[in-house]
């Protein structure tokens, strides 16, 4: 179909000269034909088709199957066939005969003409709406006509497809049901918009593909723009443009559609937004106590669903009510509003004057205690100081409260406990009265004059008690003196919790402004690689303080506004929380020597630019050392303002405990100090105490005692006592600036708590006292550098070495009611003396063991015992070194006898060792020397022992707690086992 046209306008089809066409099946040749009656309009093909066969180079056998085949297949109307015969001379001749013969087997209800050349064919059809190849002038290309007609066909194919999709699409939105909450509402709303964005993308391509096909086909126009299009060109322009112009329609009803359908959902978020709102905020009117908080949020609903009325929203009717119920809820919020901000603002108007009126009495009692005695004594003094009070008193009008029931009638709605009226009423009529007394007793200052004095014989007069003067002013300076600590204690207690906030705020901005910053990727350029991770090293445990203060104890010293005398409670409750102080005053010297490494860099520097601190951070750093110091100020003045009031003790106590926290600082870091030990110090138990001591050393070699003086001056040495060991170290020079001068200690020499005693005052200085071991095998001689150092010190091991003793005493008595249920069940105590013979004969052991004054007998009668006697009594720890005796071991079978002899006899006759000094307080005692061996004679009453020195043979009363039960092979023990004690 080339295009061209017939005189009455119908549409030419060449059948062109082709040897093979008879060769096409069937079927093959039925889809050419209907496809080219199918190219031109279906006006043009109404007309009918004019079929042009061309043969001239065939033969007439091929021009009968030709129209042969085509009348049986054409689909189309004809109008017109017309036939170039073969040009050979017999074919022409044979053509012509056999055509009038064989016409009638055509069966075609038109025209069919021979024609015998080109020439004859113009005739009947134009030459221009003819190829070339027939003689005409229409220009034709083949392979373009395909491509145009296959491009339009699968333009027209994709514009079907996409309105068929566009037309399911709209279907599916149209059937889609409404969610029910917000959530499924936007997934829908997403998922359906991907979808349309998805049917957009494919609009627009089909609009590039059509707008492509467009400018193709009027490319000649571009060309030539005197071309002439043929019909099939000017019939496929046509067509591309309908079908553009479905695309049009079609994206525009489904933008009108999308653009519904899209409000619809945006509609029904916003309604499923605004009832989950309105949920959430009946819920809370219904719930919450303080209604202005969702006041805001009530009004904003309100608004909104106003806004949604307002744009025709398709629920109107289900927003209107819930709208209008919103409004009344926040009409009657606003009342209740109301009439709570009168009743505070009179409340806050009673709490000013309560306020002015305190003030007042506590300004007047600063003048009074301000005004100096020594001046009022004068006339002069005593005028200026009366015109002084008169003036401030002129000023209690404006300040005080001046009727009571006319303040309890005008404030009588916001009375309450909490505002303590009657105490302020007191105070202020206690004030008053005192400004009466000091001002009589001005005027009587002022007004007195020098009198001759007149000799008056003396008369007796008696007073009573309360007329007395004396008194009367001693209660009312007691009662000024109490008012003014008052008023300190509050001072005070205003400035902890003022300066409690500022450390509170300091450590927050440390924290956020350089700790923070530490791991901000915008400053890491500015950070030095000796700081790259070591936020943890620079800042210690701040980040822990500040959580507590902030979070905790802010709040518990906050608490105690009202009462602040007991702010003592608060701190015992959080001393445990308070430690971890320590933590962070042990790290101090790292973070000291990391910031001196890096203090100049430019991080610190930016970060100080923005914080716009004048200070550095090393001043921050030390922030939280110097609040844990600050608190036992605080709590001194706090006790000094508070003696005999309620929390006194707390106060007291509280005080201690911080004084022991800091303590604990202060060692734990000389603890950190220590180098050369090869043990771990965790395992020796909580340090006790440390100190710089001057030490001496005493060797016992055979029966000669060598003092260790191969030097004059004694060694230098800082002691640290363990719950179980005593530290000698050597303490080496301090190196470097601020926390890295702090000293270090070299490991000498340590000494078991559990193998020491004690001598507690040396000869020659009161300041010296030994500590030795093994029987005074060895002795060590410590200088304390005070009196009182050295008391504390003896003291303190004393303490440990008591608990020691119970200890042991503990496991002793666990022993020995074993022993004894063993022998209530009748178990020989024959075999018990046997055994305790046999260990006997074959070493002396030796137990450590104080008789307790519970169960000791009466003494005997004669004993010259005075009931007033009292003896000195010492902390007693011997050394069982000599004797294997370590701790609490389990106590041997022989010892075990030994203890049922003890438990069931009156006395224990037997020798025993003295552990430490005791000196004769009385005619009847006996002055003994530690070391010393004694022999016992008779028990007496008070926990005294009448005993011989066996050193000295003298004989007298001692205290029981200073011996040690030393058992051996003496005729004592012995005598008591074969005398029938136990048989």
């Amino acid at each position: 179909v080339a295009g061209g046209r017939g005189m009455n306008g119908g549409p030419i089809i060449v059948f062109p000269e082709f040897p093979a066409f008879g060769e096409l099946g069937e079927e093959e040749l039925q889809n050419v034909l209907a496809y080219l009656t199918s190219v031109p309009s279906v006006a043009a093909s109404g007309v009918g088709f004019i079929l042009i066969i061309d043969r001239r180079l065939d033969r007439w056998a091929a021009v009968k199957a030709t129209l042969l085949r085509i009348a049986g297949s054409f689909p189309g109307n004809l109008h017109l066939v017309l036939v170039l015969r073969p040009t050979t001379l017999f074919q022409r001749t044979l053509s012509d005969f056999l055509f009038k013969f064989n016409k009638d087997e055509f069966k075609m209800k038109v025209p069919i003409v021979m024609l015998s050349s080109v020439t004859e064919l113009h005739a009947y059809i134009d030459p221009g709406q003819l190829t070339t190849d027939l003689g005409g002038t229409q220009e034709y290309c083949h392979e373009s006509w395909i491509s145009h007609r296959t491009a339009i066909e699968a333009f027209a194919l994709m514009v079907k497809t996409t309105a068929q999709t566009l037309q399911a699409f709209g279907t599916e939105l149209a059937e889609t049901e409404l969610p029910n909450d917000a959530e499924a509402t936007t997934n829908l709303l997403h998922t359906h918009t991907l979808k349309k964005d998805k049917m957009k993308e494919d609009l627009r391509v089909a609009l590039s593909q059509g707008g492509r096909l467009l400018e193709c086909i009027n490319e000649p126009l571009q060309t030539d723009p005197e071309y002439s299009m043929t019909h099939d060109e000017m019939e496929n322009l046509v067509t591309v443009q309908r079908l553009l112009g479905q695309l049009d329609e079609t994206e525009t009803a489904f933008d009108d559609f999308w653009e519904r359908h899209h409000t619809k959902l945006e509609q029904c978020l916003q309604l499923r937004h605004f009832e989950m709102h309105f949920r959430e905020v009946s819920w809370i009117m219904g719930n919450v106590v303080v209604l202005c908080e969702v006041l805001d949020r009530a009004l904003s609903l309100a608004c909104d669903g106003d806004r949604l009325i307002e744009n025709s929203h398709y629920a109107e009717d289900s927003i209107r009510p819930k709208c209008s119920e919103l409004k009344g809820v926040c009409e009657e919020i606003n009342s209740t509003l109301r009439s709570k901000k009168n009743f505070l603002l009179r409340a806050m108007e009673l709490h000013h004057a309560l306020e002015k009126a305190s003030r007042w009495c506590e300004e007047g009692i600063f003048l009074l205690a301000s005004q100096p005695v020594d001046r009022c004594q004068s006339q002069d003094g005593a005028e200026a100081a009366l015109q002084e009070l008169e003036r401030y008193l002129d000023t209690a009008l404006l300040h005080t409260l001046a009727d009571r029931s006319a303040i309890c009638c005008q404030y009588e709605a916001v009375l309450t406990t909490q505002l303590r009226v009657e105490k302020v009423f007191q105070k202020q009529s206690s004030v008053q009265e005192m400004f009466e007394k000091r001002r009589v007793s001005l005027k009587k200052l002022a007004a007195k004059q020098t009198r001759p004095v007149q000799p008056v014989a003396p008369r007796p007069e008696v007073k009573s008690p309360q007329s007395s003067p004396s008194k009367c002013t001693f209660k009312t300076t007691r009662l000024h003196l109490n008012i003014v600590c008052s008023v300190l204690y509050r001072h005070v207690m205003n400035e902890l919790l003022e300066t409690e906030r500022a450390y509170v705020d300091e450590l927050l901005c440390v924290l956020e402004g350089y700790a923070a910053e530490m791991d901000n990727p915008t400053m890491a350029h500015l950070i030095p690689s000796t700081l790259l991770s070591k936020k943890d090293i620079l800042f210690g445990n701040m980040s822990e303080i500040y959580q507590f203060h902030k979070r905790t104890f802010l709040k518990d010293l906050e608490a105690y506004t009202d009462c602040p005398e007991l702010v003592g409670r608060c701190f015992l409750e959080r001393m445990k929380d308070l430690q971890i102080y320590e933590a962070y005053c042990q790290n101090k010297p790292r973070s000291e020597s990391l910031w001196r490494q890096c203090s100049d860099c430019a991080f610190f520097q930016e970060c100080q630019k923005k914080l716009e601190h004048k200070l550095g951070l090393d001043s921050y750093l030390l922030k939280p050392v110097q609040r844990i110091t600050k608190y036992q100020l605080l709590l001194k003045e706090l006790l000094k303002y508070s003696k005999g009031c309620d929390g006194c003790d707390d106060l007291q106590e509280a005080l201690s405990s911080i004084l022991g926290i800091l303590k604990a600082v202060n060692d734990s870091m000389h603890l950190i100090a220590i180098t050369g030990y090869e043990g771990n110090l965790s395992e020796l138990g909580r340090l006790l105490m440390q100190g710089s001591f001057s030490v001496w050393t005493e060797h016992k070699k055979g029966h000669a005692k060598v003092k260790d003086l191969a030097r004059f001056k004694p060694m230098q040495r800082h002691l640290f006592l363990h719950e179980k060991a005593l530290l000698f170290c050597k303490r080496r020079e301090e190196n470097g600036e601020g926390y890295e001068k702090a000293p270090s200690y070299s490991f000498k020499h340590s000494l078991s708590m559990s193998a020491v005693g004690i001598t507690e005052n040396a000869k020659g200085d009161n300041k010296k006292f030994e500590i030795w071991c093994n029987s005074r095998e060895e002795v060590f001689i410590v200088q304390a550098p005070t009196a009182e150092i050295k008391t504390a010190w003896v003291n303190e091991i004393r303490k440990v070495l008591t608990q020691q003793l119970q200890a042991c005493r503990g496991t002793i008595k666990h022993r020995l009611s074993f022993l004894l249920l063993s022998f209530l069940l009748h178990i020989s105590v024959t075999a018990y003396n046997h055994m305790f013979q046999k260990q006997v004969s074959r070493r002396a052991q030796t137990l450590f063991l104080r008789v307790p004054p519970a169960t000791t007998p009466p003494s005997p009668s004669g004993s010259a015992l005075s009931p007033e006697h009292n003896t000195k009594r010492h902390m007693v720890k011997s050394d069982p070194t000599p004797f294997g005796f370590k701790g609490t071991q389990p106590v041997s079978s022989h010892r075990s006898g030994h203890l049922i002899r003890q438990a069931s006899a009156h006395l224990a006759p037997g020798k025993y060792t003295v552990v430490a000094d005791c000196e004769k307080a009385g005619p009847q005692e006996l002055s003994v020397k530690s070391g010393d061996t004694v022999q016992l004679i008779k028990e007496g009453e008070e926990g005294q022992w009448f005993v011989k020195n066996l050193r000295s043979s003298k004989e007298g009363w001692v205290a029981a707690a200073n011996l040690l039960s030393l058992i051996s092979e003496s005729k004592s023990s012995q005598s008591l086992s074969s005398s029938g004690g136990l048989h």
